[in-house]
């Protein structure tokens, strides 16, 4: 991890998931279902809580957005691929709306917090093989 790297996650407003984020936090999470239950998980995970509010829900693409309403406030957008039966990615896109260009590390920190939530529903897989 870089300075550069630690410094654009703190003084950004945006975070994104990917396959080979630098950040092994920030890295893409693969789950044992089909995108279809790894949606529908996601959606109940969403709905039951009171600190989100959904947004719109594709299962055509694979996508849910939704606000977070509580504390502060951000634009998540989650996206459900299938890889292959039984293996699919979560990535997460949050947008943190403040009055500020940066968030000081919110949007990292609630992707954090969504694949911890997620891993105690989904039996998560190590890696992509």
């Amino acid at each position: 991890m870089s300075l550069g790297n630690t410094l654009s996650k703190y003084f950004n407003n945006r975070a994104e998931t990917s396959e080979k984020h630098w950040d092994k936090d920030l890295q893409t999470h693969y789950y044992k279902t089909t995108k279809d239950k790894g949606l529908a998980k996601l959606e109940e995970i969403i709905s039951g809580s009171s600190e989100y509010k959904i947004n719109s829900v594709s299962t055509d693409h694979g996508e849910i957005s939704f606000h977070v309403v509580k504390g502060k406030k951000a634009f998540v957008i989650g996206t459900v691929i299938m890889v292959r039966p039984y293996q699919t990615a979560i990535d997460f896109t949050v947008t943190t709306e403040s009055a500020l260009p940066f968030d000081f590390g919110y949007s990292s920190k609630l992707i954090k917090k969504l694949y911890e939530r997620i891993n105690k529903d989904l039996p998560l897989l190590d890696k992509q093989n």
